[in-house]
């Protein structure tokens, strides 16, 4: 069994727990190495406190499942099965006193915990394990890292895949389809959200989608990107001119990339994540752009795009060696522009390590 499943093992000896239900599918990828988004159907990891683990996974799943090299128990069921019924057989075939449950109270709805107190009626949800699996995906390990720098070279690749599909009158959505075209033909196996390509004033919407605008010589165009690879993501801006650039544009641009740079070289393990978000914030405050930084800088990132710890104004949060996290300061215009630059970067005994080293210096793609 591997140390992760031992070390959930441990926190249920602990605590006095019989069973962990783990039922996000990131947290089954993170745990066991084997990733697919079950959708509707039932998806689940099952740690006993006193016994070998199961995965209970759709029938189409099982194979891929033990592909993985998994080699504890894996069950199936088909879909006009009652899945939560024979889950609950499972179960109890391998104990059949098991009573105190942890669950994932943040991914597990209330009406699949109602399916699992029929099926199995002497259940309590006594703890939320998230925290423990949170802290766990904190420090990540050499291989863990190692898979991160592949994602970011990926990355890297991507972005010059979409700069070189700018045109005249292209819109967002052809780029994207033309960059994530490439990225596979060139043998990235995909991406790790979806792609987000913004023209000019549609720029200025932080989490706007892709969509129909077309690009205009003048324009500023932001890329948002990731990649996986092997099951660990990448996650990168850059915002390059098309054509030309005026003054505006580029004071904008040069005080993003300066609120960036300042914050990827002075992060230290011992900063607190407030203090690091203060550090771009301040810069572009004072630059006058203030009102207009309206997220917090940065995020955890590596078996899945959004993990702990958040990069943001007032949190206390210790920074420590192995954590990765993005790094991300943009100003965004309402009716005018937006800019946007991000690395991910592990933080070492040093400081910053980047996965992504495409240029931050302002482009002009003609």
């Amino acid at each position: 069994m591997n140390n992760k499943i031992q070390a959930i093992q441990q926190w249920l000896n602990e605590n006095e727990l019989d069973v962990a239900f783990l039922s996000d599918y990131h947290t089954i990828s993170y745990l066991t190495g084997f990733e697919s988004d079950p959708i509707e159907r039932i998806l689940a990891l099952v740690v006993f406190a006193q016994n070998d683990p199961l995965i209970f996974a759709p029938a189409l799943e099982v194979q891929a499942v033990k592909s993985t090299g998994w080699t504890a128990p894996v069950f199936g069921y088909q879909d006009h099965e009652n899945g939560w019924e024979r889950l609950a057989g499972h179960i109890t075939a391998v104990t059949p006193s098991i009573k105190r449950w942890a669950i994932e109270e943040s991914q597990l709805t209330v009406e699949r915990a109602k399916k699992i107190q029929t099926a199995l009626p002497q259940v309590i949800f006594t703890a939320d394990i998230t925290p423990k699996i949170q802290t766990m995906r904190l420090h990540k390990d050499a291989q863990e890292i190692e898979k991160m720098h592949g994602a970011g070279r990926d990355a890297d690749r991507a972005f010059e895949y979409g700069f070189a599909a700018l045109a005249d009158g292209v819109s967002e959505l052809a780029v994207a389809a033309a960059l994530e075209f490439e990225t596979k033909k060139r043998g990235i196996p995909g991406m790790s959200f979806e792609t987000l390509v913004q023209f000019g004033a549609h720029a200025a919407e932080p989490h706007g989608a892709t969509g129909k605008t077309q690009l205009k010589r003048g324009d500023m165009a932001l890329f948002d990107l990731g990649t996986i690879y092997e099951g660990y993501v990448s996650d990168a801006t850059r915002t390059v001119a098309y054509g030309a650039v005026s003054d505006h544009q580029r004071l904008v641009y040069q005080t993003v990339l300066e609120a960036q740079l300042a914050a990827q070289s002075m992060v230290m393990p011992g900063m607190t994540a407030g203090e690091l978000d203060d550090i771009a914030r301040t810069i572009i405050t004072k630059a006058g752009f203030g009102e207009y930084f309206v997220h917090r800088l940065g995020h955890g990132l590596g078996s899945s795009v959004h993990e702990f710890p958040q990069i943001m104004a007032g949190n206390d949060f210790i920074l420590e060696p192995g954590m990765a996290f993005s790094i991300e300061p943009g100003i965004y215009i309402p009716g005018d522009m937006g800019v946007r630059i991000e690395d991910s970067i592990v933080l070492t005994e040093h400081g910053a390590e980047s996965f992504t080293h495409h240029t931050k210096d302002l482009q002009i793609i003609d």
